[in-house]
């Protein structure tokens, strides 16, 4: 089998809102998973709102292959109005052969970075990397190319909250 690349995957897109709304979006967990792309995200079950790198929030999930689960995000970049990011765990599964990997991060991380392109326009990167994961993570996410289109379907989500 050939070895699947180490990569980074970032998606962009130019949203008509001030970055402070955008970022306030992020910021909440509640609001997650009405901009998931991936439709894997079913609701925060924690529901304060990040604020500093070192917080952490909990989400409950699903999907085909495993099921019910929930994964515990640590945040690792903050910068209110301009940088978030995370690195998930597995905190809780409906399957036993997952209840072994609870509380490992697999070392992925979500990022969200804004620029102001003015008062009232914000251009958002989301980006996704398992360039530190293990091989087993890589390939099952084709070296993040597996994310790709839900990133676009979740900016798209995103813009679509911050304009209403």
């Amino acid at each position: 089998m050939a070895d699947v690349p180490v990569t980074t995957v970032s998606v962009s897109r130019r949203i008509e809102a001030p970055a402070a709304r955008v970022f306030a979006i992020l910021a909440d967990p509640a609001r997650h998973p009405r901009i998931d792309g991936s439709g894997m995200l079913r609701e925060a079950i924690t529901s304060e709102v990040v604020t500093a790198v070192g917080d952490a929030f909990r989400i409950a999930m699903h999907n085909d292959e495993m099921g019910a689960y929930e994964m515990t995000n640590r945040v690792i970049e903050f910068e209110a109005d301009r940088r978030i990011g995370w690195e998930p765990a597995l905190s809780a599964a409906s399957r036993e052969e997952d209840v072994a990997s609870i509380g490992d991060s697999a070392r992925q991380r979500w990022e969200f970075e804004l620029t102001a392109l003015g008062p009232a326009t914000t251009l958002v990167t989301e980006t996704y990397d398992c360039s530190r994961s293990p091989e087993w993570l890589r390939r099952a996410v084709r070296g993040g190319e597996r994310w790709r289109e839900s990133m676009e379907v979740t900016l798209e989500r995103l813009e679509g909250l911050c304009t209403s």
